[in-house]
């Protein structure tokens, strides 16, 4: 977990990386706990419950002010900015009392830089389930509260945290082109006990069904659609 110190001297913030521990593994809960889900009444239900989107998660990072730091003048918070992140990476939120899910730090059309008060600072960060690797840049920095602007030369600089991946175990599936407008999705046959659902809307998670029938052949099921939405998404979700 980062630690933060404002120095009162230069009136400036360092953060030191040293104390954390490894790189953060984003794991979906179809791998962590593969018999559980989450409550339709949750927050994050749409994002990680494995009969949503199903993302992959991680609650390792966040930040922390070290208890031997200065105290910032009365007219002076600290903000922290998230320069630039990988797609697909998601920041959160996240409180588990009282329940929240809020998207943070460029998430979901959210804005890249926010207020810390100074207070242990737990984050959830979240990606599609799979092998890639994901990185955030992010700085600490002092505002004036009288003029609302940075205090020049306050900033910690940029440091990066970074998260690894991991696959959910869901089949395989594969998009390709079929006659005009048409597309031919395909996935293990034996994969009996997951659905193809699609959405138009990765925000509203508002996954649906494909009630087109298949077909089997060397083991593969296969469905054809034709006249898709202009932006249309699909995946596989597990049965409960």
């Amino acid at each position: 977990m980062p630690d933060v110190w404002y120095h009162a001297d230069t009136a400036n913030v360092t953060v030191d990386l040293s104390m954390m521990d490894g790189v953060a593994q984003l794991t979906p809960l179809l791998v962590s706990n593969p018999n559980d889900s989450f409550d339709p009444g949750d927050p994050w239900f749409d994002s990680l419950d494995p009969s949503r989107q199903g993302l992959a998660f991680n609650l390792q990072y966040g930040f922390t002010m070290d208890p031997d730091t200065d105290m910032l003048p009365g007219n002076q918070q600290l903000w922290i900015h998230d320069i630039t992140n990988s797609p697909n990476l998601g920041i959160y939120n996240y409180s588990a009392t009282p329940k929240l899910w809020a998207p943070i730090f460029g998430t979901d059309g959210s804005t890249n830089a926010t207020y810390w008060s100074g207070m242990m600072w737990m984050l959830a960060a979240t990606a599609p389930p799979g092998t890639n690797d994901y990185s955030a840049t992010f700085e600490v920095y002092v505002v004036d509260t009288t003029t609302g602007k940075e205090v020049l030369g306050s900033s910690s600089g940029p440091f990066v945290l970074n998260w690894t991946d991991v696959p959910d175990g869901r089949p395989q599936l594969t998009i390709a082109a079929a006659a005009t407008n048409g597309l031919v999705l395909t996935w293990p046959a034996s994969a009996t006990n997951w659905t193809l659902v699609s959405t138009t809307n990765l925000t509203a998670a508002d996954w649906t069904s494909v009630t087109n029938s298949s077909t089997v052949s060397n083991g593969q099921a296969a469905v054809y659609l034709e006249n898709t939405a202009a932006h249309q998404f699909f995946t596989m979700l597990r049965n409960p």
